[in-house]
């Protein structure tokens, strides 16, 4: 078996980092590749990846219920229309990152969101990834590509902070626009197939 494969105690071939915890296999098989389409889910996955720069992705999990009270679901009307005391709030808050620069970036990105002239889902989707060889190993998975690059410089020059070609990659991968599952994952296919149904 690949070294980027382990198999979890249920006897599941998976990628290797989510057979590290309960809470990763249950992101690694239901979430993570899998297509998400939704305005708002997208929004919320691209701020969370935003969030996780610089620490662990088992700390955003924790603490992403926390994190959509907090910034009223991720909807991106409501969260446009935060201002400085929803930072005060946001600052004082222990279930969430307390990163000033971070939260004032998801309200710029709302603001960014609600100001585009077509849905935040339909100008990612325009970057997903054409279809490519699974990988077989960790050499194989990218940190950045030539589409997370451009829709970051696209991003950006629409408002958007903390959006770089690798945060964008992340979210990338997490929503589906790339399946990055190791080839012999028990998802992949399934996931592929989702994905295949999207761009159909």
């Amino acid at each position: 078996m690949s070294d980027a494969l382990l198999r979890g105690s249920d006897g599941k071939r998976r990628c290797w980092w989510g057979a590290s915890s309960d809470e990763y296999a249950a992101y690694h098989d239901d979430e993570w590749g899998r297509p998400v389409t939704g305005d708002d889910e997208l929004f919320e996955r691209l701020c969370l990846e935003g969030f996780q720069s610089g620490l662990s992705w088992i700390t955003i999990l924790r603490k992403r219920e926390n994190f959509r009270t907090a910034f009223a679901g991720f909807r991106i009307d409501a969260v446009a229309a935060f201002g400085r005391r929803d930072v005060t709030r946001l600052m004082n808050d222990a279930g969430i990152v307390r990163n000033r620069m971070k939260i004032e970036a998801t309200i710029a990105n709302a603001k960014a969101a609600a100001a585009l002239d077509t849905p935040l889902s339909e100008l990612l989707w325009s970057y997903a990834e054409p279809s490519r060889k699974a990988p077989r190993s960790r050499a194989d998975l990218a940190a950045i590509t030539p589409e997370s690059t451009a829709l970051s410089k696209e991003l950006k020059r629409r408002g958007f902070r903390f959006v770089g070609p690798t945060t964008v990659y992340a979210a990338m991968q997490a929503c589906g626009l790339v399946n990055d599952h190791i080839s012999g994952c028990h998802v992949r296919g399934e996931v592929g197939r989702e994905i295949s149904s999207i761009s159909a």
